[in-house]
């Protein structure tokens, strides 16, 4: 049985949820992104106090499954933003085949539940991936660039600018975190 759980983006989300499972005393046959696969239903009991559990750690249970599909796209990006670094990856082929369904149709579907297009939490989740690595003052731009795809260093600066306010050069001179949450873009 499949349970689909919101706001998990990071191996940390997983470490954290299996813990939940662990003190319930479920254990779970695969914890990954967005789902935790379990061998038996939970009882109405177990299903309030996960939900309760889950809550505490900014997590949501999900039953509806449009938004379970929303967030199997969302946990795909993420997982190829963030942990992968595979940004040269053509994201609606990718999700094509992931999802086992037409990019047309996901792209709608996302655009309804979300406000945004999957082009644009694309970019988002780019552009926090750039902060990050902007922070960490361990790269160039042009090796940023490189490494997130863009075909050129003034092309992610015109990016960066329209979505931050900032050129990627005053966000480093600030030195302040203006990072967000990636399960809150």
């Amino acid at each position: 049985m499949k349970i689909a759980i919101k706001n998990m983006v990071c191996p940390r989300c997983i470490q954290a949820v299996s813990q939940v499972f662990a003190a319930m005393g479920i254990t779970p046959l695969d914890v990954r992104l967005g789902e935790v696969i379990i061998s038996q239903p939970l009882t109405e009991t177990q299903y309030v106090e996960l939900q309760r559990q889950l809550e505490m750690l900014g997590f949501e249970l999900l039953d509806d499954q449009q938004q379970q599909l929303v967030e199997k796209i969302k946990s795909i990006i993420i997982q190829h933003v963030h942990q992968r670094e595979d940004n040269q990856f053509p994201f609606t082929s990718v999700l094509q085949n992931e999802l086992h369904k037409e990019y047309s149709q996901l792209s709608k579907l996302f655009s309804e539940k979300e406000g945004v297009t999957i082009e644009h939490y694309v970019i988002l989740q780019r552009m926090e991936k750039v902060k990050e690595l902007l922070s960490y003052n361990e790269l160039t731009l042009s090796e940023i660039a490189y490494r997130l795809g863009y075909s050129s260093v003034a092309y992610l600066s015109a990016q960066f600018k329209k979505i931050t306010g900032l050129t990627p050069s005053q966000f480093k001179s600030l030195g302040i975190n203006l990072r967000k949450p990636i399960d809150n873009l």
